[in-house]
């Protein structure tokens, strides 16, 4: 047990501690965050000084944690969140719209459409950097882990600024080169004998979607990914059939829309902040330009 000191503890000392246990060793989280291997393990050491805490073991294979380190490890995540929400926030002050903000949305939306909507504000707003997480959670913005979320499901906390942008619509589709040597379904009832492209793990919604359409059950599935990229380079390469947008897919000519008429989604679209950045400059731009991107996103033809 180490001795209590009076040492606060560096914000810096949290997000070593945060590294190290990701990565399992003080080498890999030095080469992670640019610092040395001596830095790293004297981050360690002052924070287990100054919380009177051992926090790793030497094992067999690198750091292991503590149960300790594994209960701190939420409180952790907390305040490199909020030191990075502080440093956003900084970097956001001077003459003009400046700074950084950081988005989060699924990985279809920000792989594939948000680019150019993101270039365009950056042609407007030099100064203004955006950091792009591709994540589904829904609770990041409360911890501040993100300025701005693009969601597929309506914003239910109290603290937020939320924003409908309309209903992205989806539909079953399949490279030109599938249907070519397997046939194109002309019911619901012929996918059972086609490749069903889908997700690995279920969901309350894919449960339901499961009931209207049995065809996406899991184990007749296959391909399986709970990546939505994966299962959209899945579709591309002709692997089989699954759900796209219907917007993304009319922009590649291989691709074609099966059943339209037997199956046809709209998912709602939802662009959400913290209510404390309603003020801020470099988030008003930058969720200003994001409706009137995807609005123009969902109504194309």
């Amino acid at each position: 047990m180490h001795a209590v000191t009076d040492n606060e503890p560096n914000w810096e000392w949290y997000r070593t501690f945060l590294n190290v246990l990701e990565t399992g060793s003080l080498s890999a989280a030095a080469r992670k965050m640019g610092l040395t291997q001596p830095t790293v393990g004297r981050h360690i050491d002052s924070l287990e000084d100054a919380l009177a805490l051992k926090l790793f073991t030497r094992s067999f294979d690198g750091f292991a944690p503590t149960d300790a380190a594994l209960e701190l490890a939420p409180y952790a995540n907390g305040v490199a969140a909020t030191a990075a929400a502080l440093r956003r926030v900084a970097s956001s002050h001077g003459s003009g719209v400046r700074g950084t903000v950081r988005l989060t949305a699924s990985e279809v939306i920000g792989v594939e459409v948000l680019p150019p909507i993101l270039a365009a504000l950056r042609r407007e707003h030099p100064q203004l950097t955006i950091e792009l997480v591709l994540s589904n959670a829904v609770d990041d913005l409360l911890h501040r882990e993100a300025d701005i979320a693009v969601r597929m499901v309506k914003p239910t906390q109290e603290a937020l600024v939320a924003r409908r942008v309309g209903g992205v619509e989806i539909g079953l589709h399949a490279h030109k080169r599938y249907l070519a040597a397997h046939g194109t379904p002309r019911t619901m009832d012929d996918l059972a004998g086609h490749a069903m492209v889908g997700f690995d793990h279920e969901t309350p919604f894919l449960r339901k979607l499961q009931v209207q359409f049995p065809a996406f059950a899991r184990a007749g599935l296959a391909f399986r990914a709970d990546s939505d990229l994966a299962q959209l380079a899945a579709i591309r390469a002709g692997y089989g059939i699954g759900v796209c947008h219907v917007a993304l897919a009319a922009k590649d000519k291989s691709l074609v829309r099966v059943l339209k008429s037997r199956f046809a989604l709209a998912l709602d679209t939802w662009i959400a902040m913290h209510e404390d950045l309603r003020e801020s400059p470099r988030c008003a731009v930058t969720f200003a330009a994001l409706a009137a991107g995807l609005g123009a996103y969902i109504r194309q033809p």
